[in-house]
């Protein structure tokens, strides 16, 4: 066909950041080694798949558009349906769908698909995402750290023949086993003067003391965080997260920031959860479920409201889920994993828009 258009100069080639990502086409053809970056990804969600399938895990896919947002912690994108006169969400998560699929019989399900919040934008959020949720029946969270470090190298090895590779400044190993730490200890390695897990959450003293100690050192907004649970997770968030470079399994958060996660079997005030760290940023989130629907009820009218007073990222009640899990649920581990942020690791990409064929931008004021 005709071509009315002249491509970029050969020489200085198409360096425009703003027009690569806007014309992407153009920077498809000009520059080989962003073609190379997406034929990775193909080659990446294709094997994790190929993985998923092999150990028993069946694909079903679940509804983008919710009566009410549930799953994670994050403020959704608001639609409304004309013939059936609904106010509608986008999800923020499909893990509640998941989970009514293992009540329903299904012991291994898991789905890959695309995630909407609306969020800030930055090198490593972008409005709508590819994320994969897995969810096993009889399994817990250390069940599911082997079955993270199990995918994750499995789709490194499907375009490296080594699992150490380079990622800006760093060269990053996935050689397994990968470092588990508690965000305790975490936390104790930047504030060694300070013992959180020596406070009692049910003092309202140790609420003083944990915000004074998160102050000195340097932690900002504590000031309205109404928990020792939340402030612990602000020091980490602060503190220690930036510097987990190589992979790193935090383990043991909260209960006041994970509202779906089991309560540890020998830990109060704690919750079996993981997440996943490396390159300074969250990989993966995981957890042993919650299946217990009035421990649950509990925590979704703590959400609730958070919401009514003015949390715009807390979730809602919801009762279909309720009612799921009052038939009863197996115990069950389950897996997120961040597709984009794991292919920026695997291709050395340093913004997560490097990652996605068409990211969401600005209108162009020009």
């Amino acid at each position: 066909t005709k071509s009315t258009l002249p491509l970029p100069d050969k020489y200085h080639g198409l360096t425009d950041i703003s027009k690569r990502y806007r014309q992407r086409h153009l920077d498809l053809i000009v520059n080989p080694s962003v073609r190379d970056t997406f034929f990775k990804r193909a080659k990446i969600t294709s094997t994790l798949r190929r993985q998923l399938d092999e150990l028993g895990f069946l694909e079903i896919e679940t509804p983008v558009l919710h009566t009410q947002s549930g799953g994670a912690e994050a403020k959704p994108f608001e639609t409304y349906h004309n013939t059936m006169d609904m106010d509608l969400t986008l999800r923020i998560a499909t893990e509640l769908h998941l989970k009514r699929l293992i009540i329903g019989g299904f012991p291994r399900v898991y789905e890959l698909g695309r995630i909407f919040r609306n969020e800030g934008i930055s090198t490593r959020h972008n409005p709508e995402f590819t994320s994969v949720e897995v969810y096993q029946a009889y399994a817990d969270y250390e069940d599911m750290m082997e079955l993270t470090e199990k995918l994750v190298c499995g789709m490194a090895e499907s375009i490296s023949d080594s699992l150490v590779m380079p990622y800006g400044e760093h060269t990053i190993s996935l050689e397994r086993p990968w470092k588990r730490i508690t965000m305790h200890d975490a936390v104790r390695e930047y504030i060694p003067d300070f013992d959180f897990e020596s406070l009692d959450p049910s003092d309202p003293s140790s609420v003083t003391e944990a915000r004074n100690a998160a102050k000195n050192a340097g932690v900002p907004n504590v000031d309205s965080l109404p928990t020792v649970g939340e402030i612990l997770n602000a020091c980490f968030e602060e503190l220690c997260e930036p510097n987990l470079i190589q992979p790193t399994f935090v383990i043991d958060y909260p209960v006041e920031v994970s509202p779906l996660a089991k309560p540890h079997r020998s830990k109060p005030g704690l919750v079996e959860r993981f997440e996943l760290f490396g390159t300074g940023r969250e990989l993966a989130n995981s957890f042993s479920e919650l299946t217990d629907p009035v421990d649950q009820r509990v925590r979704f009218e703590a959400q609730a409201a958070k919401k009514a007073a003015g949390d715009e990222e807390a979730c809602d009640v919801d009762e279909d889920f309720l009612v799921a899990l009052e038939q009863g649920m197996p115990p069950t581990g389950g897996l997120g994993i961040g597709i984009d942020r794991i292919i920026m690791l695997l291709t050395n990409s340093p913004s997560i828009r490097d990652v996605i064929a068409f990211p969401l931008l600005r209108a162009d004021s020009s």
